[in-house]
């Protein structure tokens, strides 16, 4: 990121555009590599301070000192000496569980396992590398990593994803999902009870700071981006407990991430603390019980069960739901069974 070294306002005619973001209409003012930070993965703040301070951090197409707030609609953009390196993604015959598809969008079924598009130490074995295998000519937009790409779920999260078959389904959708008018609704089973039916986690969703695989939540929004989870219990098994979460944002990790937060990890979660015994007894029977649970379901227990919005041509709402997969079906059974017997 370092390679531009005048102090002096760039020729953008001998510099190349790596990574352009513009702030949403209420971003409140936050330093440029905090801004960064939330955008660009596997970076750290370091390299991103030595960038600008080398010139290479533009806002509204002007060099910026390290310390500068980025405001409201402010445009962000990193610019080098060199062009952005060429992507290939080779195509591969890789499973796809297509539930839906007419000449302009597909919805399948993802399993658990499957990374959804090449990145740092996943290139090869991908959702996207199995899309370019069974459909030619996927929409970009403005990534050439992510053929077909409005969303992503994380590699063990299963269930529904859209895919864009054309640039006027990729664009119409991308709105949609801006506009935070798709609905999304997700099963995950989580640790503990709770008092309440129903409830709202809100609290800006950002990078943790010294590791960058993980989210964190930062209530006072001075970091992060802004986001909110809706979710309703759907059946209490003493220590854990079925919810269902709608999202009003759709951030990175975001129900890992708020679930943690309310100290309710998802069971079985490595990375947000879930793969510990955290509720129950200290029998060495219980205890047993839950690792032979793990071992049934060796990832987060989350499932993207229902999508809806509006189709990019026939212009009506359309709803499509995925039934839970077989390794959380018994989970679960295991858990109702316990309950009962216990």
């Amino acid at each position: 990121m370092s390679s531009f070294t005048s102090k002096e306002e760039p020729n953008n005619q001998d510099l190349y555009e790596h990574y352009k973001f513009t702030a949403d209409k209420g971003q409140a003012p936050l330093r440029v590599d905090k801004f960064l930070m939330n955008f660009i993965e596997n970076v750290t703040r370091n390299k991103i301070q030595i960038a600008t301070k080398s010139g290479a951090v533009l806002v509204n197409n002007k060099t910026v000192k390290p310390n500068y707030k980025v405001k409201a609609n402010d445009t962000v953009s990193i610019v080098l000496s060199f062009p952005p390196k060429e992507v290939s993604i080779v195509p591969e015959k890789i499973e796809i569980d297509i539930l839906y598809e007419d000449e302009d969008i597909l919805i399948i079924n993802k399993q658990a396992g499957l990374v959804v598009h090449p990145g740092y130490a996943n290139f090869t074995g991908t959702l996207v590398n199995g899309l370019l295998y069974h459909f030619h000519n996927l929409p970009n937009g403005s990534k050439l990593d992510r053929p077909g790409l409005v969303h992503r779920l994380d590699k063990n999260t299963t269930g529904l994803m859209v895919i864009a078959k054309t640039e006027f389904s990729m664009s119409h959708l991308a709105k949609q999902f801006f506009d935070r008018s798709v609905n999304r609704i997700y099963n995950a089973l989580v640790w503990g009870d709770f008092e309440k039916e129903e409830g709202t986690i809100s609290g800006h969703i950002g990078r943790n700071l010294k590791n960058r695989k993980i989210m964190d939540v930062f209530p006072d929004g001075t970091y992060g981006k802004h986001a909110v989870t809706h979710y309703k219990v759907l059946n209490r098994f003493r220590y854990v407990t079925l919810v269902e979460c709608k999202l009003e944002t759709g951030r990175t990790h975001q129900i890992r991430a708020h679930f943690k937060y309310i100290k309710r990890p998802l069971f079985n979660d490595e990375l947000y603390g879930g793969s510990e015994i955290l509720r129950g007894t200290t029998f060495t029977k219980y205890k047993q019980f839950v690792r032979n649970c793990f071992k049934i379901i060796p990832r987060q227990c989350l499932h993207a069960k229902t999508i809806e919005f509006q189709h990019p041509t026939k212009k009506r709402i359309i709803k499509f739901e995925s039934a839970l997969p077989t390794d959380l079906i018994k989970v679960l059974k295991k858990w109702e069974l316990y309950t009962k017997n216990s």
